[in-house]
């Protein structure tokens, strides 16, 4: 500093240079980031350690030690071997499945009836375009409980008696205690046919990759649909054959009471499988109808001078097309239903807040059951949230 120059040189550095980055946006968001972060632990450490002393407070043992512990009732519909004798831990993975089995069939089901519902209310065909969106505004606007109770009180529970039961093809029968059906028995030979199975998935999966680079490269089409179906029908069925027809079944047979063999879904499973469906559905229906709105106009023109049949437009041209917008809201409607499966609760359906409400009563370990509820259902919604990312991705247009 030369002589008689003044300095100017803040008296607080710290502090304006703190004022500074307060107001850059970088550190700030950095300090607020964190500051969210500390809040959200305290918060946890609190409810947490306020729990713990309550539980202390009242003698109440926690743990999932309970798990081991004797189940004592009975689940009317298992996937798995099942008896009052089993474990907590096994009821609660009867339910799971079970709870996996409605939300894998029903999403199923309603994504078949949601495009068929949505493409037909586009249809030229006035009636079929009315019919469609009759069906829409009356289930989507009706609570899925009410939906439930409509199939479980109003169709299935006015079916006849078991010895009069109905008669339906493939040695099936259907009464108010469900549906019956031949029980598959399954012999050693099977495990062939089923690693045959596979090995026909993979090569049908191969083969399409193969066609669509040859197509890409020099342009002729190799139809793999038919092919595709040779391979994983014809491999699996060369070797049952080869095996020994390793398959029976345990028919049911119609007595003066009651049925004896085969299998039956109860209608406490049917009617909820059907409502969950039905309602999904709808929703379903409109988000096809947007999405198809969505794709321009003018590539259905294009396909049409090119001289292609209106149905093939519509399977080959807007569908696809259609399904980039679809897909994304297509998986809200997949996690409501796998989540509305809790409803079943309402019927007796033994799924997994059904038998997790049974065990809660008994062994009074509630903070341990919720938990057990939201991770099990936490863990399906990401899982069908990954997979439908995954699929959005491979739908959606790659820039070159």
């Amino acid at each position: 500093m030369t002589h008689g120059a003044v300095d100017r040189t803040p008296l607080h550095d710290t502090g304006w240079t703190f004022r500074s980055a307060m107001y850059d946006p970088k550190y700030r968001s950095i300090f607020f980031q964190i500051l969210t972060i500390v809040v959200l632990v305290a918060f946890v450490w609190w409810v947490a350690h306020n729990t713990a002393v309550n539980l202390a407070r009242s003698n109440t043992a926690s743990g999932f030690g309970f798990l081991r512990g004797r189940a004592g009732f009975e689940i009317g519909q298992s996937l798995i071997g099942y008896s009052s004798d089993s474990t907590y831990a096994r009821a609660l993975f009867v339910g799971i499945l079970n709870t996996l089995l409605v939300a894998v069939t029903g999403i199923v089901t309603a994504t078949i009836i949601g495009f068929i519902i949505g493409i037909g209310r586009l249809s030229r065909n006035w009636l079929i375009a009315k019919l469609s969106t009759v069906y829409v505004e009356i289930f989507r606007n009706i609570p899925p409980l009410l939906v439930i109770f409509f199939w479980y009180l109003g169709v299935l529970s006015v079916l006849p008696q078991p010895r009069e039961s109905v008669g339906l093809p493939f040695s099936m029968f259907l009464n108010n205690r469900g549906l019956a059906f031949p029980k598959p028995i399954f012999e050693t030979g099977m495990v062939a046919v089923g690693i045959a199975l596979l090995i026909a998935i993979v090569a049908a999966i191969i083969m399409a990759r193969w066609a669509h680079k040859r197509q890409a490269a020099t342009g002729q089409p190799f139809h793999t649909v038919w092919a595709s179906i040779a391979l994983i029908v014809g491999l699996p069925l060369l070797v049952f054959v080869a095996s020994g027809f390793p398959l029976t079944f345990d028919v049911p047979v119609a007595g003066k009471f009651n049925l004896t063999g085969g299998s039956v879904v109860g209608p406490e499973f049917m009617s909820l499988f059907l409502a969950l469906s039905f309602y999904t559905a709808s929703f379903i229906a409109e988000i096809v109808r947007g999405g198809i709105r969505g794709v321009p106009k003018g590539q259905s023109e294009a396909a049409g001078a090119l001289g292609l049949h209106p149905s093939n437009v519509t399977r080959l041209v807007v569908v696809p097309q259609a399904l980039r917008i679809i897909i994304p809201p297509l998986t809200s409607q997949y996690l409501n239903l796998t989540k509305n499966s809790s409803l079943a609760i309402a019927i007796g359906f033994s799924d997994l807040v059904a038998v997790g409400g049974t065990i809660l009563n008994q062994s009074g370990q509630a903070i341990e059951i919720v938990c057990i509820w939201g991770i099990a259902y936490l863990s399906l919604s990401i899982l069908t949230s990954l997979f439908m990312n995954w699929f959005n991705a491979k739908m959606a247009l790659v820039e070159r």
